[in-house]
């Protein structure tokens, strides 16, 4: 007889309520919504800067750890990382919060908020209102709720909330019927999830097969196991707006440098390139490196 292979998202989320738990006996819920309410989150710049065809929109990932491969970045330092992506050029920088399987906190979040003005994603795994708050309190401006990990309810009430809180909201499915639930629940970001969450395994074929079930208007985010150039080139073709990348930016001397490599190897082959002379879109941000206009 043959043990069943344990269910790492159940572990995940059953942890991820304890520690809830925990955090509201530390800070009430009302102390936490004053500090939430200080922050003016860019909810609506995060959905912008993922939905631009003018360049190749890459959500850099801070992660120390990862539960399939372990330690990532033994010398974890998230603010250099993510000035180095700001740097770089990415639409957004996803930070991880979770901190028993990946070694993160909320603490890395908003010490990154600090350093950088790029749209911030939250990731984490989201079971409560509460955690939207400390999002928010953080300096996010985009939170992850992860459809496996939630029912028709809760994944509906969570992103209302997010919305009543001006986060943006990605919803990561990993199947077709998971995205036809992302969509029931009126999602605008629908991020596939290329790692199987239960068993750790990575095919790329799930953004293949989810491509076919994204709504127009919906900006679909390709996320795990995205390697090469071509990877991007072949998902682009496919209807995707935006990548999360963390792991191969996180195992390279540069993470910063390994972005820059991607984006330079994309432009020369039409992705992200806009026609010569052709005026920037509007809203869109300065190219990587040039002078910001002085506040005013």
């Amino acid at each position: 007889m043959t043990t069943p292979a344990p269910d790492l998202l159940e572990a995940i989320v059953a942890a991820t309520r304890t520690r809830v738990a925990t955090a509201m006996v530390r800070e009430p819920r009302a102390a936490l919504e004053r500090r939430a309410l200080a922050r003016r989150p860019r909810g609506a710049q995060f959905l912008t800067g993922l939905s631009r065809t003018d360049r190749v929109n890459v959500i850099a990932e801070c992660k120390r750890r990862s539960p399939s491969r372990g330690v990532l970045r033994a010398a974890y330092e998230p603010v250099a990382i993510a000035t180095g992506y700001a740097e770089a050029g990415a639409a957004a920088i996803s930070v991880l919060t979770e901190p028993g399987f990946f070694d993160g906190s909320l603490e890395h979040l908003a010490a990154v908020r600090e350093a950088v003005a790029t749209p911030l994603l939250r990731k984490d795994f989201i079971v409560d209102d509460y955690q939207l708050m400390e999002a928010r309190a953080a300096g996010a401006d985009a939170i992850l709720l992860i459809v496996a990990a939630l029912d028709d309810e809760a994944l509906t009430r969570l992103a209302a909330a997010a919305h009543q809180l001006e986060l943006a909201a990605l919803v990561e499915v990993h199947d077709a019927i998971e995205c036809r639930r992302a969509v029931a629940c009126g999602a605008r970001l629908i991020g596939v999830n290329n790692r199987n969450l239960r068993t750790l395994q990575v095919d790329l074929d799930a953004s293949h097969a989810v491509a076919r079930e994204l709504p127009a208007g919906t900006i679909g985010v390709s996320e795990s196991g995205l390697k090469t150039p071509e990877d991007l080139r072949a998902l682009t073709d496919l209807g995707y707006r935006a990548f999360l990348i963390g792991e191969r930016f996180m195992v390279a001397p540069d993470p910063g440098a390994a972005l820059a490599d991607l984006l330079a190897s994309l432009r020369p082959n039409g992705i992200g390139s806009p026609e010569p002379g052709a005026p920037p879109e509007p809203g869109a941000p300065p190219e990587p490196g040039a002078r910001s206009p002085e506040p005013v």
